[in-house]
Formats: C-alpha cells, structure tokens, sequence
C-alpha cells in the first residue's frame, strides 16, 4: 500500500505559523510523510531569504518531515511566472515525483492563493491530488480573484483561516461550495509564542512603543514610492501626535532602506525615539514580547491580529484614498482595504468617513463588494447587492463602489435617478457606449 504525503506550500513567515498552529489543532488527516515546499515569491529571490531562512522558523520547523525550497526545482523561472504547458503536466509530476522523493505516494496539497502561480501550477501538475486551502491574510473575506478551471476548484476540501474578523465568513471560493474552518485562535497564539522564545533571534525593541507596519506597497504599483514615504511619516507623526514618544518601524522584508531613511529624518524633526527592524521578523511576534501601546498601518493583516488575537489598540491611516485608486477595480487587495477602513479607527482623527460601519452591515457589504468585483464568479449575489445598496448606499457605504462599476452592473448608485427608467440589460448599455463614442468623434 502506497504511503499519503502532505505538501505543505508556504511562502511568508505568517503562513508558516499559521500551517504550525493548524497541524497542531489536528486540522489535517495522519499522514506518513508532511514536506513543507517553500516557495520565496519576492521580486529577486536570489537576494531576498525565504521563510526557512527567517529568525524564528526553527520553533516551527519539528512539525514537516523535510523542508524544500521550490525555486529550485524550477530554476531559473520565477515561481510567480512559471506555470506548464497542458502537455507537460504528466512530464512535470513524474520530474517532481522522483525530485522530492515522493514514488507512488498519494499526494495531499495544502495551498495558499491558489487562483495564481505557483499554487495554481502545483495544482495543475498534481492533477488527482485532493487540495486544501489556508488563508494566509485577509484576501480570503473577498470573491476568488480569477475564474477558476472547476478541475481545481471542485478538488479543494477546505478552506483553513484565522478568525480575524469575528463573525465573518470568507467568501474566498464559495462558488465551489467550499466549507471553511477556523484554525483555533489558541493554537496559533501558542505557535507565536514559540516563536519569541525559541532562539533569542529576534531583535531588542523597546516595550510600549508605538509599531509602524511597512507593507512596499510602491511594489503593488498601488503607491508611487514618495507617496510610501509620506504614509509612513504620516503614521509617525500621528502616532506622536497621540502622545507617543517612542516608535518601531518594521518595514516590508523587500522594501528599500531610503524608506528608513525618510522615517529617521522625520523623527529627528519630532524629537522622538526611533527604532527601524532592520532583519524579517513578524509582526506578531513583537505583539507577544513588547505589547505595543498602539499599533499602526494602512491595510496590513497584523492589524487585526493585533486587535482580534491580542486585544491590542490600533489604527490605520490612508485607506480612504486606497479604494478609489486600486486599479483594476477587482483587485483582490480591495478587500482588505475595505475591511481596514470600515473597522479600524482613523489614526488621524478626520471625520469626513463617515465613522465606523455599523456591525450589522459588514457581511452585506462584503457580500456586495464580492459580487462587484466578480460578477461572473458570483452571479447568484446579484440580488443581495441591489437590495444593500438601494437600502444603504449613500455617504456611509458609498466610497466602497465605484460609480462608473455600479453603472456598468446595472446597480443601485450608478444610473442617475433621471436615467432609471433604461432597462438594465446589455442593450441599454451598447446604446450609451455608441452615444458616448458618437460625442467624442463630434467634439473632435
């Protein structure tokens, strides 16, 4: 009888903690061999460690057979490039087969984002094997990003994730009918516990600081790189405008040092105590060791670690802005984005967002921002979205849509009142698009 192994795929720190916590909450069936495949997804892997290389791993490393980096099976290519051809998936397996030791194995999948590379492949090149998906983030509150092939959705068992958002459900592959389950928030505590006191890796920080969260958002072409620089000193000074004189900053492990730079000029200026973190190290392990006074950022999930998981004050700053510049609007970081704004506090102070969302309104929000951004995915939600948004859509909920996107769907909030009357079908719409051509080639 052929042995069961269990590839555990990971690529962040947080994931590695979140896959440890959820093997030692018996999540996952026996198995005789678990093999934790790291996949480093940074720009330059070459220069960047992966997450077996990150101070702390060794407290999580005794719960996988073997560790094995997956860059190197497909060197030179990118992990978030490559993917095979249809033709070679059989080649592929047998290659990967023989690489990692695995023979006739029956194979078990244990994926993070699996709608993109490398997930995607390993799942196309493991055709039979049964998939499990963890959510490493808050992207799992929101629609799955891209359509997938039902060859890998109707495979996927699960759906693992931390309950950082208390009372919500992710929506992240339910087109599939995909249960979700929590991963104890006890365990990955414990899991973040060890990981403070395994080795004495991780770095001196002062207690009751103030923590800064860098998220290289410049990276995502979300912020240009000046604009990166000025949210982070906008967190600082806002932070010391709430009193605190003492400030740590972890920048995202593959952001520029000038980003330090900008921040120790500042801090200069304000007259207050500045520590950078200058190795990888997780946010939430700091949260274990220092207990932060207060906790900033713009959309980074250690925000709701901090206030869900450890009961730590935070606040954000920049979203607003966010919403309406991610482009294009399905992209699949205008979940969090949304979350971080609707729930946390402005560490500014500014009241024109209309304060906090009413408890009662997260899920329909959420499930009405899921079907906009993927209608084709969730077809079946269209009627839930018209009715929370002929219900609610005014300066609450409003700067969550994009007019132009309601518009296009026929929904509440894009077709101005005096235009209601037009049927919401495609003919309606060719129609308008043909009159705005029409215009433009007269203006001209």
């Amino acid at each position: 009888m052929s042995r069961t192994t269990q590839i555990f795929c990971v690529s962040t720190l947080y994931g590695a903690a979140t896959l440890a916590a959820a093997v030692d909450a018996d999540c996952f069936d026996p198995a005789d061999r678990r093999m934790l495949l790291v996949f480093n997804n940074a720009v330059t892997p070459e220069t960047t460690p992966a997450v077996h290389e990150m101070p702390g791993f060794g407290a999580l490393r005794d719960r996988f057979d073997d560790v094995v980096l997956y860059n190197d099976a497909i060197r030179p290519f990118h992990p978030g490039a490559w993917s095979p051809r249809s033709d070679d998936l059989p080649l592929f397996e047998r290659y990967l087969r023989q690489l990692w030791g695995l023979g006739d194995d029956r194979v078990a999948l244990v994926l993070e984002s699996l709608q993109v590379n490398p997930s995607l492949a390993l799942a196309q090149v493991f055709t039979g094997a049964p998939v499990h998906v963890y959510a490493d983030g808050l992207m799992s509150y929101g629609p799955t990003r891209n359509k997938l092939d039902p060859l890998v959705g109707t495979r996927v068992r699960r759906l693992l994730h931390l309950d950082l958002v208390p009372g919500l459900t992710p929506m992240l592959l339910t087109e599939f009918d995909v249960p979700a389950r929590v991963v104890p928030t006890q365990a990955f505590t414990k899991v973040l516990s060890s990981l403070t006191g395994a080795s004495g890796e991780l770095p001196a920080v002062p207690e009751n600081a103030a923590l800064l969260l860098g998220q290289y958002l410049s990276a995502l072409n979300i912020l240009t790189p000046d604009e990166e620089e000025e949210l982070h000193v906008r967190m600082m000074r806002g932070a010391v405008a709430r009193g605190h004189r003492s400030v740590v900053f972890k920048p995202h492990p593959t952001a520029p040092a000038r980003y330090s730079l900008a921040l120790e000029a500042a801090a200069a200026e304000l007259g207050v105590e500045l520590t950078v973190l200058d190795s990888p190290v997780l946010a939430e392990a700091l949260f274990v060791r220092t207990r932060p006074a207060l906790v900033v950022g713009c959309f980074s999930t250690a925000l709701f670690t901090a206030s869900a998981l450890y009961d730590l004050p935070v606040a954000r700053v920049g979203t607003e802005p966010l919403l309406d510049r991610l482009t294009p609007y399905q992209n699949s970081n205008r979940v969090p984005v949304t979350l971080a704004d609707a729930l946390l506090p402005d560490l500014e102070g500014r009241g024109g967002d209309g304060g906090p969302l009413p408890a009662e309104l997260l899920g329909p929000l959420l499930t009405t921002v899921g079907f906009t951004m993927q209608p084709q995915v969730y077809p079946a939600l269209r009627p839930a979205a018209e009715r929370f948004l002929a219900a609610h859509y005014g300066p609450l909920v409003q700067r969550y849509f994009k007019r132009r996107r309601l518009t296009s769907l026929g929904l509440p909030g894009g077709i101005p009142e005096r235009l209601a009357f037009l049927p919401r079908n495609s003919t309606a719409r060719r129609v308008v698009r043909r009159a705005r051509a029409l215009r433009k080639a007269v203006r001209r």
